[in-house]
């Protein structure tokens, strides 16, 4: 029995090593899974350039008010065109800084916020149903509450060995 114990501990020890792994797959995981939908999402919101916002991001960001004006663009107020801008400089750039491991932990943060205020929109804007974690159900909180998890790995553990971060980390002296 001790040998089996052993063995075990020996085996924990090995993948104890291997702990560079962990946000390398998150990056990776984030690249293959979710890095399109982001980037197709920053790119229905541009008409042109980034600095003008679509119909489509009106009416993502801010639907009721895109719908009470019939979608014309032109209608939207200084604060509806800073928030437009914002969230889709945003949705741009921390994918980007993710899969490049480029401030990992500040882009995962602000990736978390993004998709607390993304849930938020589609909820209470387009009248998505939210759903129940634990309820056996697949609904819109379980598919994001899986996002979020990866993003708060990359937040506690960076952004792993191949990556930008790594170049700019100060050697340890052990």
């Amino acid at each position: 029995m001790t040998r089996i114990l052993d063995q075990y501990t020996d085996l924990l020890d090995r993948l104890d090593r291997l702990d560079w792994l962990v946000p390398t797959l998150a990056r990776l995981s984030f690249l293959a899974v979710l890095f399109f939908y982001f980037w197709n999402s920053a790119m229905l919101k541009i008409d042109g350039s980034i600095f003008s916002p679509s119909s489509g991001a009106f009416g993502q960001i801010f639907p009721q008010a895109a719908e009470a004006v019939l979608w014309d663009v032109t209608q939207m107020n200084f604060f509806q065109r800073i928030v437009i801008l914002a969230g889709t400089i945003a949705e741009f750039v921390l994918p980007l800084l993710i899969v490049f491991g480029l401030l990992t932990r500040l882009a995962a943060a602000g990736m978390i916020g993004f998709i607390i205020v993304q849930t938020l929109v589609d909820v209470t804007g387009h009248g998505v149903a939210l759903g129940g974690l634990f309820d056996s159900a697949q609904g819109l909180i379980d598919q994001r509450v899986m996002w979020i998890l990866l993003f708060v790995v990359l937040v506690f553990k960076g952004a792993g060995p191949l990556s930008v971060d790594a170049l700019f980390r100060k050697p340890s002296r052990d």
